[in-house]
C-alpha cells in the first residue's frame, strides 16, 4: 500500500524553520502541545526534528541559574544549535507500509520526504497502528480514521 494515502500534508502540520530562534521553538511548540516538532530549511529541506528533551538539556547546559536574562541571551540561539542529530529520522514516501511501522516503534510520527530531501508532511503512529489493526481484522485499509 502507498504511503501517500496516510501522509498529513506539509500544509496541515506545523513545524519549524531552522532558523527561528530559541524562543519560537518553545513558543510554537507549547502553543501547539506538541512534544516534538519537524523542522525545516526555509528551502524546505527536511534537518530534523526537535523535542522538548532538546530544550530542555539545553537549557541545562548553560551554567547560570535560569533567569529571565539568560532566556534573552537565548534569542541568539537557533533551533539548528539544540537539534540532536539522527532523531526522527525523514522516510520517502516510496517507503513500504512495514518498514514505516519499524520507524514508528520510535517515533510518534515520521517525516516524509520527496526524492529532493524536501518535507512533504509526516505519517502519524496512530494511522500506522490502525492501517495494521484493520488488516489483522480483516477490515478494508483503504478507510483512513481522521
Amino acid at each position: 500500500m502507498n504511503i501517500a494515502y496516510f501522509l498529513l500534508p506539509k500544509n496541515r502540520v506545523a513545524y519549524l524553520y531552522d532558523d527561528c530562534t530559541f524562543r519560537q521553538g518553545l513558543e510554537k511548540m507549547r502553543h501547539h502541545s506538541y512534544t516534538a516538532i519537524p523542522v525545516i530549511s526555509r528551502s524546505g529541506q527536511y534537518v530534523g526534528t526537535v523535542s522538548e528533551g532538546d530544550f530542555l538539556w539545553r537549557l541545562l547546559e548553560d551554567d547560570r541559574p535560569l533567569h529571565t536574562s539568560s532566556m534573552q541571551g537565548l534569542e541568539s540561539l537557533r533551533v539548528r544549535d539544540i537539534l540532536c542529530a539522527g532523531s526522527y529520522p525523514s522516510v520517502r514516501i516510496t517507503v513500504s507500509m512495514e518498514e514505516l511501522l519499524t520507524s514508528a516503534m520510535n517515533q510518534n510520527f515520521i517525516p516524509v520526504v520527496d526524492d529532493s530531501g524536501s518535507f512533504i508532511g509526516i505519517v502519524t503512529r496512530k494511522d500506522i497502528i490502525r492501517h495494521f489493526a484493520g488488516e489483522r481484522a480483516g477490515e478494508p485499509s483503504l478507510s483512513k480514521i481522521g
